[in-house]
């Protein structure tokens, strides 16, 4: 079998199949298959709806929680002068007599919203080791089922105290955490290298969607309705998507059941040149190679500022710029529609840059990370200095997340570059670390912001701003768009 580096003749890196077996493809290319009704598309049509539901079942107790707290639970003493003043009134809350309301302080509140990510941690590096042997599939589709059902069950969790709802939280991580490193694993078996990108761009925006709808949506339910009903639509849609994606999806093009023959032929034969049957894990290789570790810094440091606005904002808004419900909802959305588009364009300009201008992997998932990080960074200080400029604080905290979109194009499907035999055990190993922050910096950030003024936010964002230029300058020294010798079963290449 012959190596093909990512940055060598075709620009492809080197694809496992995990054992399965050879099929046989015609020696000459095959023609493109269009885009519109493809087996491919269709499966990234449902993997956007897929991490759609993820994020909408992660995020609205961001929204719903504000509205679940007594706001006089929180104490503020003596900080009256630092807070911006009200410059909107609040309209009374319509139907919220279902829900109960509960005196969590800010601590409490805190590790609620961290306590989904100590589950979501354990099942990262199981998840794409076993996707990985046995296809994402499955792992995906029950991954995302399990959250629903533990959405479903939030209302009753959090009537037994923030123990019990802590507990839920932490079972919905264990659901989650599977999902990411599926995806990677499947898309190592379905998408063509030079459409690889797009393909994954596609599939990851369905998370900022996600996001764009939740937190508006979720403002209008606790409005409208009753923060209980915000648990019970999403998690309704949530089993709702499982069933869809049970018919219509495959773990690999030689399984699924209405894939063209011609489609089918395209993308084996992109990948034929790439398989390896390695089956053992070089554990050791993989500790010591420095564009790993630049995968690792990276995505470490994007979430920090990610699961910071992600998990907060909603807080921020209402505190700090003093936003009622339903403007809270849609201007928390605002930075994730941005990041949505911006994800989308990413991919597919940056498959544009490797195949028509002939620009190096390496080179293009550099420019991108750089845009996806630094440009956070700068809007994210700049947002510390706002001060109670409303609006001008919404316009820097949505180009800080919207910029953030061009990262997916960068470190974000750098796994597939430099060892796509392992992808979604990489991606388990990088999403590992990178939960770290979503697990610390809600607990960290509700700490540094006990009184809610605008100085004690401006630390945080600072924080924030500081990870994400250092693993925005570690991924530009070490990464690499080159298939790793760590990857290569060299035993099977000398056979062949």
């Amino acid at each position: 079998m012959r190596r093909r580096d990512s940055d060598s003749g075709d620009r492809s890196p080197l694809l496992a199949e995990y054992g399965e077996p050879k099929y046989s493809v015609q020696s000459c290319p095959p023609a493109k298959v269009p885009v519109c009704c493809s087996a491919r598309y269709n499966l990234a049509l449902m993997a956007l709806l897929g991490f759609f539901m993820l994020y909408a079942l992660r995020v609205n107790l961001s929204v719903a929680l504000v509205d679940m707290v007594n706001s006089t639970s929180t104490p503020r003493e003596n900080t009256t002068a630092n807070i911006c003043p009200d410059h909107t009134s609040a309209p009374a809350v319509l139907h919220n007599s279902t829900g109960q309301k509960y005196d969590w302080d800010a601590n409490t509140q805190g590790w609620i919203l961290g306590s989904f990510f100590y589950g979501y941690i354990l099942t990262q590096i199981p998840g794409g080791y076993v996707a990985g042997k046995i296809g994402g599939k499955q792992l995906l589709g029950f991954g995302i089922l399990g959250t629903a059902v533990f959405t479903l069950l939030t209302p009753l969790a959090a009537d037994f105290g923030a123990g019990c709802l802590i507990a839920v939280r932490a079972l919905e991580g264990l659901g989650e955490g599977v999902t990411f490193p599926a995806m990677h694993a499947m898309w190592a078996r379905w998408a063509p290298p030079l459409e690889r990108s797009r393909l994954l761009s596609l599939s990851y925006a369905g998370a900022q969607l996600g996001t764009v709808v939740s937190l508006p949506v979720s403002g209008l339910i606790c409005y409208y309705m009753d923060w209980i009903y915000v648990f019970y639509i999403f998690g309704t849609l949530g089993v709702l998507w499982f069933i869809m994606w049970c018919f219509l999806v495959s773990d690999t093009p030689q399984s699924h059941r209405s894939i063209t023959d011609s489609e089918k032929e395209y993308i084996l034969y992109t990948l034929q040149n790439q398989l390896s049957y390695r089956k053992s894990v070089p554990c050791c290789a993989m500790m010591k190679s420095l564009p790993l570790w630049a995968i690792i810094v990276a995505h470490f440091s994007y979430n920090w500022t990610f699961y910071t606005l992600l998990t907060l904002l909603p807080t921020y808004m209402k505190e700090i710029l003093r936003f009622n419900a339903q403007e809270n909802g849609f201007l928390s959305a605002l930075p994730y529609l941005g990041c949505w588009v911006f994800m989308i364009m990413a991919g597919v300009i940056a498959d544009c840059l490797r195949e028509k201008l002939n620009i190096s992997t390496k080179v293009v998932r550099k420019i991108f990370n750089t845009l996806g990080m630094l440009g956070p960074a700068i809007f994210l200080l700049a947002a510390g200095y706002t001060g109670c400029n409303y609006s001008l604080a919404v316009v820097f905290l949505t180009l800080s997340t919207t910029l953030g979109g061009f990262s997916v194009a960068g470190y974000g499907i750098n796994h597939l570059d430099i060892a796509p035999s392992f992808a979604g055990l990489l991606l388990g190993i990088t999403n590992t670390f990178a939960t770290i922050p979503g697990m610390v910096g809600p607990v960290i950030a509700k700490a540094l912001t006990h009184d809610n003024t605008v100085e004690q936010w401006q630390i945080v964002f600072y924080i924030a701003a500081a990870i994400n230029f250092f693993g925005a300058i570690f991924f530009i020294i070490f990464a690499s768009g080159n298939v790793q010798d760590w990857a290569v079963d060299h035993n099977t290449e000398e056979d062949s």
